[in-house]
């Protein structure tokens, strides 16, 4: 019997100036905010996206750009994210992918590297759901087994603040459920100077 396909779906905009890391933009500058935008995603691309071990599509917004072919990596599926909230496109990420477990990142936490998707997967070999926690109280990454059911999960979780965690997992009472090592994303001018500190400590070990 085949397994099931594991599935890593990365969220991500349009790389356009003025509609991206609006708030790193404002410390920053646009151009330089949407030049960091662009590589940041072009290399989660190429870290995780032709690792066999899953099948990526990148679920994009507008959904109008996602037939534009110049934005995105070629050899990569896309998807539309289609309208609501981030928790609705999510929830129907997870509720019309094929079978298998699913597991769901966003393009702008730089740390993000081949073996934390894989142990969300494993992860997801003995649990309902999985997260990455953010430590701004929200997670980078979130996933489910899917199996025996797909959970409807993000009701009134309260989005960019430091509860979205908490109301999360708060629509899975009863689930078996996993946290990966905590990561941080780069939402403005500090975070942007850690994450230059973190780049240059890594390049001289």
């Amino acid at each position: 019997m085949t397994a099931p396909v594991r599935h890593l779906v990365i969220f991500a905009k349009a790389p356009r100036i003025g509609r991206v890391k609006t708030r790193l933009a404002r410390d920053i500058g646009q151009v330089p905010a949407w030049g960091f935008y662009r590589h940041m995603l072009a290399a989660l691309v190429r870290r995780l996206a032709h690792d066999r071990r899953w099948r990526t599509v990148l679920a994009v917004a507008p959904d109008t750009a996602a037939g534009v072919d110049a934005i995105w990596p070629k050899s990569v599926l896309r998807a539309r994210q289609g309208g609501g909230d981030l928790g609705q496109r999510m929830q129907r990420a997870f509720d019309l992918l094929e079978p298998g477990p699913v597991v769901i990142i966003g393009a702008d936490i730089p740390g993000i590297r081949p073996d934390h998707i894989a142990a969300a997967f494993a992860a997801l070999g003995t649990n309902d759901a999985v997260f990455g926690p953010a430590e701004d109280g929200g997670y980078w990454l979130v996933g489910q087994k899917r199996t025996p059911r797909t959970r409807s999960i993000f009701g009134n979780v309260r989005w960019s603040g430091p509860h979205a965690l908490a109301d999360t997992r708060a629509n899975l009472p009863g689930a078996g459920v996993a946290l990966l090592p905590p990561l941080y994303d780069i939402d403005d001018g500090d975070d942007y100077l850690r994450w230059r500190r973190d780049t240059v400590k890594s390049s001289q070990s």
